[in-house]
């Protein structure tokens, strides 16, 4: 067994999003472009309507896919093709975009917290001209696993102890898990080779990787994981951990990106803004 290094470790950067709304991103920034197949992870959190409630009105995507998991509030999104729904806490949206599509996803709440991640995967270039779908999980329906030491894993995507999570059907073959390590508990998973994988600290800290090369990774920030075959993350005596870990397949194709678009090169940027602006999408 080789458990994965942190081969980095990045703190999440403020900026603005959609109508003014402040993010974090922990991937998707000067210090960390990509992870491939990742291309994006914002955590969106604050208790205050005047720093959300204008949301993210209308935007396009083409290319790639968005994955939206709330914690806290309720968010209604609608598109151009007539979908429209509601996400709660717990509540999960795995959007594949494909050749086009133009979303809006708006707070529906007045008050209190708004709390969630949102991550960007890519396609593979077979795939960038799908057609569009939607997998809406609601969070009941997301199995949770709880080890006798007290680790609490929701699968959103990929398999833990004999569940798998709801999500299906994606190029990457992903994992995705919502993870609650206990104070002074260390959890372990296998995490084999060709997935590239890293984790984002939401709550507390924790100690990821073992030995000489181990990093504690506080709260806030994201670690990418090195080569090997398992992942080992050993919360801090004073507090629980609570992460996200997330890994897929890597592509190994050339990424162009502009905006809300995430193509192989720079013609197809062209035609995919071409085609918006003709009112193809």
């Amino acid at each position: 067994m080789q458990i994965r290094q942190p081969a980095q470790v990045v703190t999440a950067m403020a900026t603005q999003e959609g109508a003014g709304v402040t993010v974090h991103r922990a991937l998707g920034t000067p210090l960390l472009p990509d992870a491939d197949p990742f291309l994006m992870l914002d955590e969106f959190k604050n208790d205050d309507p005047k720093r959300y409630m204008a949301g993210f009105p209308d935007h396009p995507h083409r290319g790639m896919e968005t994955v939206t998991y709330m914690l806290a509030g309720a968010m209604r999104h609608k598109d151009n093709q007539g979908n429209e729904g509601k996400l709660r806490p717990g509540d999960v949206q795995w959007m594949t975009a494909g050749r086009g599509i133009i979303h809006s996803e708006m707070p529906e709440q007045e008050k209190g917290l708004m709390w969630g991640f949102q991550l960007w995967v890519n396609l593979a270039a077979k795939d960038k001209m799908t057609k569009p779908r939607y997998q809406e999980i609601k969070g009941a329906d997301i199995p949770e696993v709880t080890r006798a030491d007290g680790v609490r894993t929701k699968i959103i995507a990929g398999s833990l102890d004999g569940m798998t999570g709801p999500v299906s059907g994606i190029g990457v073959s992903p994992l995705y898990f919502d993870i609650t390590v206990p104070k002074a508990v260390t959890f372990e998973h296998p995490l084999p080779e060709p997935h590239r994988g890293f984790l984002y600290m939401f709550e507390g800290k924790a100690e990821v990787g073992e030995g000489d090369k181990a990093r504690i990774v506080p709260r806030g920030s994201l670690a990418v994981l090195g080569a090997g075959d398992s992942v080992r993350i050993s919360a801090s005596a004073g507090s629980d951990a609570r992460m996200l870990l997330i890994a897929g397949r890597p592509l190994n194709e050339p990424v162009v990106k502009y905006g809300p678009f995430v193509m192989n090169t720079r013609e197809q940027i062209y035609q995919a803004i071409d085609d918006f602006q003709s009112g193809r999408f």
